[in-house]
């Protein structure tokens, strides 16, 4: 059974640019936030903001360091995403498979 909240927060975490960008960053391993944030045109503490909506929807855990926050990807929620969209996938694929099969006929050597 899907949750469907947390596909909610997994989904709204990715609708943004910058997250989706800091995602991609993060599948390469670990980073310090700062050097995270080093890519964007806006300040530390508004990618902060940007990474904590990536906390609450499981994608990054953080763990400080000293006086270092350093980043890490969750992958858990983003392969519970790709199931539910690898269901989807199928269904359509199954659709489309019927509307092609129902404009082209049946194929030659299956007419009687």
């Amino acid at each position: 059974m899907v949750d469907q909240a947390a596909l909610d927060r997994v989904f709204g975490a990715l609708s943004d640019t910058t997250r989706r960008a800091i995602v991609a960053r993060l599948a390469r391993g670990e980073t310090p936030l700062a050097e995270l944030a080093a890519p964007f045109d806006m300040s530390l503490p508004a990618v902060s903001k940007h990474v904590r909506v990536l906390v609450a929807a499981g994608l990054v855990a953080q763990e400080k360091r000293g006086r270092t926050r350093y980043c890490r990807l969750e992958p858990a929620p983003l392969a519970a995403a790709d199931r539910w969209i690898s269901d989807y996938e199928r269904f359509w694929e199954g659709q489309l498979d019927s509307l092609a099969a129902h404009v082209h006929g049946p194929a030659p050597d299956e007419r009687t």
